[in-house]
């Protein structure tokens, strides 16, 4: 890969060109990241809390306050009051909603420079220093996200020690990986793939340019 402009492809305005809805990706954001969320968090209360069950000490007569358990939320080492328990975190959100927000991300990176459309994405070798080389030849050096119709093996090996370098078949492509990347870089494959995925909600047939780079591969040849 070598990062050379050799072409340039019509894609859909739908996909490419929509306009920014911040309250409507920031909702599918937040909602994604709820699903990921274990809702594990676990405290005792003071009847979950072991021992306690004797009065620590005579009601009066001892100068002090009175007290019926050791465990009560005031000891240390007491139950917890309206501490977390076990529960489900998640949201809905509709898949129109979903379609919607990542028309809009992809759309943005296209307008702020941020999208790399590649012919193909492919290397000799399953080495990081190989897909390092390619990156920095394709000027994306900082938090990457590599997307293919089919994501192949040795792109995934080749660049998984990379830090903030993710790869992501297009069909699992998402909001909170679009958003985390600083530059978004697609195979033509991808494109169309996308559009078929996602580009079809409305009859649109304004279509925007955008420029291709060569496969270093392919150069050679």
């Amino acid at each position: 890969m070598s990062g050379a402009v050799v072409d340039s492809i019509e894609v859909l305005d739908d996909l490419f060109d929509t306009p920014m809805n911040s309250a409507l990706v920031h909702q599918v954001m937040v909602g994604q990241l709820a699903n990921k969320r274990q809702g594990t968090a676990k405290v005792k209360t003071r009847s979950e809390v072991a021992g306690g069950g004797a009065k620590p000490r005579p009601q009066k007569y001892t100068g002090r306050a009175r007290q019926g358990s050791i465990r009560s939320p005031h000891w240390r080492g007491g139950g917890i009051v309206f501490g977390p328990a076990p529960r489900s975190y998640r949201q809905r959100t509709p898949k129109r909603m979903k379609r919607q927000a990542i028309k809009m991300v992809l759309s943005d990176k296209a307008r702020e420079q941020q999208l790399v459309v590649l012919d193909d994405l492919r290397i000799t070798e399953a080495k990081t220093k190989q897909m390092a080389h390619a990156l920095t030849a394709l000027q994306v050096e900082s938090s990457v996200l590599l997307v293919d119709d089919g994501m192949n093996a040795d792109i995934v090996r080749a660049a998984r020690n990379i830090p903030r370098v993710r790869t992501l078949p297009v069909s699992l492509l998402n909001v909170v990986d679009l958003l985390n990347a600083n530059k978004v870089v697609m195979t033509v494959d991808a494109v169309r793939r996308a559009e078929e995925l996602w580009g079809g909600d409305f009859v649109r047939i304004k279509r925007q340019t955008v420029e291709v780079s060569a496969d270093e591969g392919q150069e050679e040849e």
